[in-house]
């Protein structure tokens, strides 16, 4: 059983650089390819940054793509979403998720691949 739970989201200003984390405990933590999505308001779940379990692999959606970047600490189980030049079309509930991968460079990022899930953590891009 693997446990995430996302910290870092709140009330950010347009233009605005806040970093949210992944925190990933339980059973082989650390062999997982983790993944970030998010549900803006009215829209469908959608893919925006996965990294592989050794860290050194990353794939980025078209809407983030250039503006946020996804890193991995090994030795804490952590995954950080850095997201720089918000603007309010980013506002969503982020949620990190965690998928077993075919080798230590493997990155998934679909969705019907993750096997676990966090619950989530609310960005408000808003003056």
């Amino acid at each position: 059983q693997l446990q995430l739970v996302e910290s870092g989201g709140g009330l950010v200003q347009p233009g605005g650089s806040p970093r949210l984390s992944c925190a990933v405990s339980g059973s082989n933590a650390g062999s997982y390819s983790i993944a970030w999505f998010r549900r803006a308001p009215g829209k469908e779940r959608e893919e925006v940054a996965c990294i592989s379990s050794a860290g050194g692999s990353a794939f980025y959606g078209d809407d983030v793509r250039g503006r946020f970047a996804i890193s991995k600490d090994n030795g804490e189980n952590t995954v950080y979403l850095q997201m720089n030049n918000l603007e309010p079309e980013d506002t969503a509930v982020y949620y990190c998720a965690a998928a077993v991968p075919l080798a230590v460079t493997h990155v998934v990022c679909l969705q019907e691949r993750m096997e676990y899930w966090g619950k989530g953590t609310q960005v408000t891009v808003s003056l």
